[in-house]
């Protein structure tokens, strides 16, 4: 059993000091009243591991220099009491559910988000017809203070109401288009770069419309129609398709620049981004839900990379979503730290509270009865293999333990951080699996 910070008696009448791994070394000094020199030892609740090229399976590459040994011992602080596997061990009575119920808890209260009642005014702005569905320009209310744009599929061709899917844009990629990445026909030659990197040119939410499912995509929080104006340098309103090259790359540039200034105005607010998005992602199934074409019980979530992200967050949190597809965001964060911060973990990922006392494999282990898959190419260098391994490891023990293990899928493809015409495939036969009647 992982211990829990304790604190030490440093030898005096009535005196403590916290053992902080963070802060003291392996053993410090503290005076008695008589001034004489007590050496004490501070043992670590748990183990460093070395975080090396050999163990991780690829070399480091955000180890934090000098300050890298007092983080590994700051880090040996987290009780992690609330992983799935160490909970289970500490907890040999007890049952997931009990389990599942306490992680939950955490991670919703984590995001520090209050989601309260809202009329969501939903407005169809615009149609496009094809063989295969309508596609409608939408809005609607996620609260009283955002009115959030997008789009909304009516498939053709298959019985109504129809299963549906929230599909999620990338994080990396142009951030001046969200749902128009992967949606309609490429409005700029940043988006048809972005598809042929990763959806084989196609656009996702329309193939998957083709394929009979009602879909909704929304521009994330600070992307898209959503990214930031009048700031850094932007101005007051523009229009990121009609932009040359040069503009777009000089927009998107102020754009990515005002990003921590705008989480730093969220945490004045007293939230989150990942509590902003899950918000909002949690208000698209109220929206289909207000649909007449989407069967109510048959709803599913996917996504590459930072939607990868968002899928793992429905997958854990939203009980309306029966099945997910998580592309590109499954690892460990322990071995994530010494690996790739830089490159991975963003603002999305940035709840404090939280990754002390769960790990990111609990966001789907949490998920069952729900069908969850998850996708983690082996040629994909933002996650170091062995993180990718433990995370499978523990989420397929979980749903073991909840008594659904045919439920979780691992699907490791040769492939790079991408979400091509295979991985679409693959995720359309688990969707259709578990989705269709």
């Amino acid at each position: 059993m992982i211990q829990r910070r304790n604190f030490i008696k440093t030898g005096i009448a009535g005196t403590t000091s916290m053992a902080l791994g963070s802060i003291l070394p392996a053993s410090c000094k503290s005076e008695t009243s008589s001034n004489a020199a007590q050496k004490i030892k501070v043992d670590l609740p748990r183990p460093i591991t070395a975080m090396t090229e050999e163990y991780l399976g690829i070399k480091p590459l955000n180890l934090y220099g000098g300050y890298e040994e007092m983080m590994q011992k700051m880090r040996s602080y987290r009780p992690l009491d609330l992983n799935a596997v160490e909970w289970r061990k500490a907890n040999p009575n007890k049952d997931y559910s009990e389990w599942a119920r306490q992680a939950r808890e955490r991670l919703l209260s984590g995001l520090h988000y209050n989601l309260p009642p809202v009329n969501l005014q939903a407005q169809t702005l615009e149609t496009v017809e094809t063989d295969s569905f309508i596609r409608e320009k939408i809005e609607f209310n996620s609260t009283p203070w955002f009115r959030v744009p997008g789009y909304f599929y009516i498939p053709k061709n298959v019985p109504l109401p129809a299963p549906a899917l929230i599909v999620m844009h990338a994080w990396g990629g142009p951030m001046l288009f969200g749902a128009d990445r992967i949606c309609g026909e490429p409005v700029h030659p940043a988006i048809v770069n972005h598809r042929a990197e990763t959806s084989s040119g196609r656009p996702l939410a329309d193939w998957y419309a083709s394929k009979g499912y009602a879909v909704i995509v929304i521009d994330a929080f600070h992307f898209g129609n959503r990214a930031p104006r009048g700031i850094n340098g932007l101005p007051n309103s523009y229009d990121p398709s009609k932009l040359d090259n040069d503009t777009h790359l000089d927009y998107e540039s102020r754009a990515n620049g005002a990003l921590h200034y705008g989480i730093r105005e969220l945490n004045w607010a007293g939230t989150t981004w990942a509590g902003i998005n899950y918000g909002d992602d949690s208000r698209c199934v109220d929206y289909l839900l207000s649909r007449k074409e989407v069967d109510d019980n048959r709803i599913g979530c996917t996504g590459l990379s930072g939607g990868g992200w968002r899928t793992n967050m429905i997958a854990a949190l939203e009980p309306r979503v029966k099945a997910t597809v998580t592309v590109g965001w499954m690892t460990t964060s322990d071995s994530q730290q010494a690996y790739n911060v830089n490159g991975a973990v963003n603002t999305f990922c940035m709840l404090p509270g939280v990754w002390d006392r769960i790990d990111i494999p609990d966001m789907i282990s949490m998920a069952s009865p729900k069908a969850c898959m998850v996708v983690s190419g082996t040629e994909d260098i933002l996650f170091p293999p062995v993180g990718k391994m433990e995370a499978a490891r523990q989420i397929s023990e979980t749903y073991l333990w909840a008594g659904n293990p045919t439920l979780f899928r691992n699907y490791t493809p040769a492939k790079p951080h991408c979400y091509d015409q295979e991985i679409q495939e693959e995720a359309l036969i688990w969707f259709n699996k578990h989705l269709k009647k």
